[in-house]
């Protein structure tokens, strides 16, 4: 088996979330953060043999970019996972399941759906570029004289740096916030979902990929 780009990029954003995975058999992939409040999940176009762990998932992505050009894996052993090309071999053994924080088996529902809006590649670049030049963790989305805002700031701090976009209209009034470290989602376009039960869904538009990021508990509704 062969790993495509897109595969290989995905993995490096899913090592973000967390530096252990659960590869279950079959062409979904999945991950959550160890604290359980980010979850990513996509279909991909290899289709896995069966069920492995990769423990340092970073060190993995290194030997297939800095040791090889076009590899092949090899999951015929049972304990372990060989990495060939040409007269060089790699092997990755196994990590338990028990030593890795995995998502539930069964996929995740938004319970609601009370704010939804468009976010395009660029504007998600440019909060994320802002948090970090003005070294402030939240994110707000504000619902507010009838549009949605995207806030950049320091919620402990009135005088802080701020960056506002906005992404479209509402009637409603909220203020629903993240910290800006739970961002950790690949560069593009996306359809968002927020419930007012503290949970987003962000579906991407290029990809079959989707992420769940947890609010913060002091979002507000109404």
């Amino acid at each position: 088996m062969k790993l495509s780009d897109t595969t290989l990029s995905l993995f490096k954003n899913f090592s973000t979330i967390n530096q252990s995975i659960l590869i279950k058999k079959g062409n979904q992939i999945r991950t959550i953060s160890v604290m359980k409040n980010i979850l990513a999940e996509a279909t991909i176009g290899e289709d896995f043999p069966k069920d492995f762990g990769i423990y340092d998932l970073n060190q993995f992505l290194n030997v297939m970019s800095s040791l090889h050009q076009n590899p092949d894996l090899d999951f015929s052993r049972d304990d372990r996972l060989v990495i060939h090309e040409g007269d060089m071999d790699q092997e990755i053994f196994f990590a338990s399941p028990d030593v890795i924080v995995s998502p539930p088996e069964t996929s995740i529902k938004l319970p609601s759906e009370d704010v939804t809006f468009e976010l395009n590649t660029q504007q998600l670049t440019n909060v994320l570029k802002a948090s970090s030049i003005y070294q402030v963790p939240d994110l707000s989305v504000v619902g507010a004289n009838g549009v949605v805002t995207l806030v950049v700031r320091d919620k402990k701090n009135s005088t802080s740096q701020k960056c506002r976009i906005v992404v479209g209209e509402t009637e409603e009034n909220f203020t629903l916030n993240f910290k800006v470290e739970n961002f950790k989602i690949l560069p593009g376009s996306y359809t968002v979902s927020i419930s007012e039960k503290l949970l987003s869904r962000f579906e991407s538009k290029n990809l079959d990929l989707t992420y769940y990021i947890a609010l913060e508990p002091d979002s507000t509704f109404g």
